[in-house]
């Protein structure tokens, strides 16, 4: 099976583009999500990764969709990886051009890993910026 995760982080915003995106891939189910990517307990992604089975797969159109903090984000690929399943991340290169496994895994984890670092210096980078626009409107009284 194919399934598909798409998540934004609030209710007002719009999940139109990983949709069509996930469409386009062709899933067989799409779970999708309005709930922040700091919250580890989400509901729709819990059920998708319950789900999987071995030889399923698992898309993503970014890593982002999967959450922000590096280490629930390796227990989240440790967890598909343990089930069998292969998670599929549409915004990342796969390097299947590389013929030497080795090479290909090892430039793979070196670009996850990579990004799961950009993933969760975003989070905190987005947290910065918001206690910021909270300190200013305090100070210009609209708080």
């Amino acid at each position: 099976m194919k399934y598909g995760y798409a998540r934004v982080s609030s209710q007002d915003q719009n999940l139109a583009r990983q949709l069509q995106r996930l469409k386009e891939v062709g899933m067989d189910r799409i779970y999708e999500e309005k709930i922040s990517g700091a919250i580890n307990e989400r509901p729709e992604l819990m059920k998708v990764l319950k789900r999987l089975e071995p030889g399923d797969e698992l898309y993503v159109i970014e890593m982002e969709r999967l959450g922000r903090n590096n280490e629930y984000l390796t227990h989240i690929f440790m967890e598909v990886y343990l089930k069998g399943a292969k998670l599929v991340i549409l915004d990342l290169p796969t390097f299947d051009d590389i013929d030497d496994a080795n090479m290909r895994n090892f430039l793979r984890n070196i670009f996850i890993e990579t990004k799961k670092f950009q993933a969760e210096s975003e989070r905190k980078r987005i947290r910065i910026r918001q206690r910021q626009g909270i300190e200013l409107a305090k100070k210009r009284g609209g708080l």
